[in-house]
């Protein structure tokens, strides 16, 4: 099994000036102790279920760079990209950009996003669900042109939502054949279908039953498209506390979820600024799931 760390906040003691050197030591903890990847959320108000909107939020792929000079093995992404924030190019081009800085460590995490209270909010165009869509699988078809061969290709696109004349990429990214690609989201009719057309990776929310369904509903759109269910890795997205958990219940608990079909669960962690929690985690918890 895989493990990632998930920050979806930056509310710590110190204030502004405190978070680049808080964010900075988590990184590098949770690269020591042996986690596969970083994520951080693309949005730029704090999200319900976290805490108020106005609590501080990083544009996510700056942050991603400042963690890429903060770590030297964990992979690094989004959790996930909300397609409308960017044209596909830049989407492409940035991905190119953290993995070539990071030595071949990037993901692309994107998503049809949701978050239309942020997007009215700064003045972000926040188009239909329906024309989300139809922007989040041009991005796609786009990302394998842009990371094809050696820079990319010659060939102009025209689609519905996009249009552009060259879609050249250079530098090429280290990561070979592309920058793999996770599609956030467990919409059975629209999500996984372009998981199975376009991803290397799935990320879907809910417990052991909720996930096993999931997972199953991509094995049948693999089967349609005639894609290999198990190029896909299967990741899953939870959060823990260790003050109200004990290590060997978490491990129980993701192992449930790896026996349900998840291969990489990513996870946030209450009180992660505290370095002890991650100490546990990388000592009690990390290899006690590697086995599976």
């Amino acid at each position: 099994m895989k493990l990632g760390l998930q920050i979806p906040s930056f509310s710590w003691p110190g204030g502004t000036a405190a978070i680049g050197p808080t964010l900075g030591r988590i990184a590098r903890q949770a690269d020591d102790i042996g986690l596969d990847s970083i994520w951080v959320m693309d949005h730029f108000f704090q999200i319900r279920g976290v805490g108020p909107a106005e609590e501080p939020m990083l544009e996510g792929w700056t942050t991603l760079g400042y963690l890429a000079a903060n770590t030297s093995r964990a992979r690094l992404g989004l959790m996930v990209g909300g397609v409308h924030y960017r044209l596909p190019g830049l989407w492409v081009k940035a991905a190119t950009t953290l993995d070539v800085l990071s030595g071949g460590r990037a993901w692309l995490g994107i998503g049809a996003a949701w978050n239309e209270s942020e997007s009215r909010g700064l003045g972000f165009p926040f188009p239909p669900l329906g024309e989300r869509f139809e922007m989040l699988e041009e991005t796609l078809r786009i990302a394998h042109e842009m990371w094809q061969g050696e820079r990319g290709s010659e060939a102009a696109f025209d689609g519905r939502q996009f249009h552009a004349t060259r879609l050249m990429n250079s530098p090429q990214s280290i990561t070979r054949p592309r920058v793999p690609i996770m599609i956030g989201g467990g919409g059975e009719k629209k999500t996984l279908r372009l998981v199975a057309q376009y991803a290397d990776a799935t990320n879907v929310f809910g417990g052991a039953e909720a996930i096993a369904h999931k997972y199953e509903v991509l094995r049948e759109h693999c089967a349609a498209v005639g894609r290999n269910y198990d190029e896909i890795e299967r990741s899953n997205l939870q959060s823990i506390n260790l003050g109200r958990h004990a290590a060997s219940q978490v491990v129980d608990w993701f192992g449930e979820l790896s026996d349900a079909g998840a291969q990489h669960i990513i996870f946030g962690v209450a009180g992660v600024d505290d370095p002890r929690n991650l100490e546990t985690i990388g000592r009690e918890i990390v290899p006690q799931l590697r086995a599976l």
